[in-house]
């Protein structure tokens, strides 16, 4: 009975040991995520709107290539009403 008290207790003991390691390593990392974002702030990259130009043509064996895979892949059903460069 003795055995089986002591196995008991190291269990426990054990298993605590790892729960306040694991709590340690999460308090840890909130507080290293916090630190970054205060020091680091991720930089804020401006973009661009050209808004005198329009999209730029796409050339026309893309569009060629493009109406050939819709016409085999919908059967000659499908439709192309607008293509553009993302």
């Amino acid at each position: 009975m003795e055995n089986i008290e002591t196995a008991i207790l190291l269990m426990v003991v054990g298993m605590a040991t790892v729960f306040v390691i694991l709590l340690i390593v999460i308090c840890l990392g909130k507080l290293l995520i916090t630190l970054v974002n205060k020091y680091a702030p991720e930089e804020v990259v401006s973009v661009k709107r050209e808004a005198s130009q329009g999209p730029a043509p796409i050339p026309g064996n893309i569009l060629a290539a493009i109406t050939a895979a819709v016409n085999v892949v919908t059967h000659g059903k499908g439709k192309i009403t607008k293509v553009e460069k993302l």
